[in-house]
């Protein structure tokens, strides 16, 4: 019954085009026309467009292999990288530390050394004693402005037996720069007293003993001989 139905209403339909006026089948054919070939046109695109996808689209597997054999490697890389890096690190440090403790021992090489040259030097300090007895009496005679008295002890030049004997002490017991440089403050400082003394100049005497006794106290300190000589 239903075939029977589409029959004959095809048939009504197509007897009915037919037969209308030329003013219905032009209306009738300018709106179906579209609507059918915009129909068509959808379903040829939207077979394309399945069509493009699939045959686009990676195979699954093999492209996951290659990805996750990259992603593999590549962290690979990096964990020995790290490796690498952390075992540089331990090596520079190793050599920091050698570095170090032969510093150290060349420094204790050094301040034995050193010790058991002022050990063998009795001598020398007994010089520097003396010169630590005329710098006290100097001092308090400056100290109160007895210039004669000062003068007495450090005689009129630099060329005096018991600075004669200090430089013989600071020639054997100095040993760096830092020390060599305190020794020559010191003779600077001690020409200029003397010369000040002379001159009866309090003021500048005052200046320039000042600065030969603590030139003297910085050499005593880094040759280690402060604690050792009585008076400073």
């Amino acid at each position: 019954m239903a075939t029977a139905f589409l029959s004959t209403a095809n048939s009504f339909l197509s007897s009915t085009l037919s037969t209308s006026t030329s003013s219905s089948c032009s209306s009738s054919s300018s709106s179906l026309t579209p609507a059918l070939i915009y129909l068509n046109n959808q379903t040829v695109k939207r077979r394309q467009t399945l069509c493009k996808a699939f045959n686009e689209s990676p195979p699954p597997s093999p492209a996951l292999t290659k990805r996750g054999f990259s992603l593999g490697f590549i962290t690979s890389l990096v964990l020995a990288g790290n490796g690498c890096f952390g075992a540089n690190a331990a090596i520079l440090e190793a050599d920091d530390d050698e570095e170090l403790l032969e510093k150290v021992k060349k420094d204790r090489k050094k301040r034995l050394e050193r010790q058991g040259v002022i050990s063998s030097s009795d001598q020398e300090k007994g010089y520097l004693q003396d010169l630590v007895y005329k710098l006290s009496k100097i001092g308090q005679a400056i100290d109160n402005n007895d210039l004669p008295a000062a003068s007495s002890v450090l005689g009129g030049s630099t060329d005096i037996d018991w600075v004669k004997n200090a430089n013989k002490a600071f020639n054997k017991l100095s040993s760096s720069p830092e020390e060599k440089t305190q020794v020559d403050t010191f003779n600077a400082s001690l020409a200029s007293l003397i010369s000040s003394v002379t001159k009866n100049d309090v003021e500048s005497s005052k200046v320039a003993f000042v600065a030969s006794a603590s030139a003297f106290e910085k050499w005593t300190t880094l040759t280690g001989l402060f604690g050792q000589l009585k008076g400073l």
